[in-house]
């Protein structure tokens, strides 16, 4: 078993148990990027509501609540095979393309030309290459994903537009009492119908045809320069540090492993805010446009979302669910991390075993 098959299983298999952990907070994350909230002096006619207060906690209760514990895990079977798909193309090319560049730094070094290692800017075409093929390649899952998760909350939406259309139908119509009390009922008493990945297929399909499957690809494939944020910030803020200590003449200008630690989680933070607004953006996209009948806030693209995010909504609605999209992202890439490398050592135990075997029949 080659080490980019290897690590491709052990990245599905960290993936789908990193995803299952972390699902209720993604789940609540999508729904928070996707509401649509104007702001007070917005040039919309039709503002939405406000969304309902309250912190991360507070908004998986109230979906426990009104939607039950299903609610949290709205599309997880499409997700958990999106997340083995992702994670198990991102690093099978990951490796190969590792592969190839360390092939071409020992052959280079042969030459007389390098020193036989990978340099930064290797790495960071090789991630580019790995994370924009896993784009292409899982983008249409993830569209089903989002879909899921904000299907409830985009039917409450439209339900509201329904209501308050009653209510100034019967008021310009002077028709109240029981007529109206009959027809409030009737909406009420309408029970969404199941909402699955096939409902969800055809909507996109009749949305957009099949380029719908590709929505917010744009920005999601600009979310691969995130490691490279990620790895400017720390290199250029760990030579400062040493640039000062040098400069106020300390005995030593190593950097400590705590500094370090810490140096990271800022470049990791620097990089989530810096990116994060095309998170928003893209789910935005990937969402179900028809949001309580307002076509003003409905996207035609990449472009125009920005455009009317920032025209009806203002600058914050670009980092609605930061905070917990960063506890989302933390704890899953823990988890991720931590079962990989276990997985990527059981993987190959058990490769070497049935090598063994096999040798032995062989002889």
């Amino acid at each position: 078993m080659s080490n980019a098959v290897v690590n491709g299983l052990a990245g599905a298999g960290g993936g789908i148990i990193a995803q299952i952990i972390t699902y209720p907070l993604q789940t609540v994350n999508t729904r928070q990027q996707t509401e649509r909230v104007a702001k007070e002096s917005g040039r919309s006619p039709h503002p939405t509501p406000p969304a309902a207060g309250g912190g991360t906690l507070v908004q998986i209760l109230q979906v426990v609540r009104t939607e039950g514990w299903g609610g949290l895990y709205s599309g997880l079977k499409p997700s958990l095979f999106g997340t083995a798909a992702s994670q198990g193309i991102y690093y099978y090319f990951y490796q190969v393309f590792k592969n190839k560049a360390e092939a071409i730094a020992v052959a280079r070094r042969k030459k007389g030309r390098g020193d036989g290692t990978v340099g930064m800017l290797s790495w960071l075409v090789v991630a580019a290459f790995a994370g924009s093929l896993n784009v292409l390649l899982t983008n249409p899952i993830w569209v089903l994903v989002t879909r899921m998760q904000t299907h409830t909350q985009a039917e409450k939406k439209i339900m509201e537009a329904k209501r308050e259309a009653l209510l100034l139908e019967a008021s310009e119509r002077n028709f109240m009492g029981s007529t109206l009390q009959d027809k409030l009922a009737q909406l009420d008493s309408t029970k969404p119908r199941a909402y699955r990945t096939l409902h969800a297929a055809r909507e996109v399909y009749n949305e957009a045809g099949i380029v719908g499957f590709w929505k917010g690809i744009i920005p999601t494939l600009i979310m691969v320069c995130n490691p490279s944020i990620q790895f400017m910030i720390y290199e250029s803020s760990l030579k400062h540090l040493r640039a000062k200590r040098a400069s106020s003449k300390k005995v030593t200008s190593n950097v400590s492993a705590l500094e370090v630690f810490l140096l990271g989680a800022v470049a990791k933070l620097g990089a989530t805010v810096s990116t994060y607004p095309l998170l928003v953006v893209k789910s935005r996209l990937q969402a179900k446009q028809e949001i309580g009948g307002n076509i003003l806030l409905r996207y035609s693209g990449t472009l125009d979302a920005i455009m009317k995010m920032f025209r009806y909504e203002g600058l914050p609605c670009f980092y609605k669910g930061m905070s917990t999209k960063i506890v989302q992202s933390v704890l899953a890439a823990s988890v991720l991390f931590m079962v990989k490398e276990e997985l990527v050592k059981a993987l190959v135990v058990f490769s070497d075993r049935c090598q063994k075997i096999h040798s032995n029949r062989v002889k």
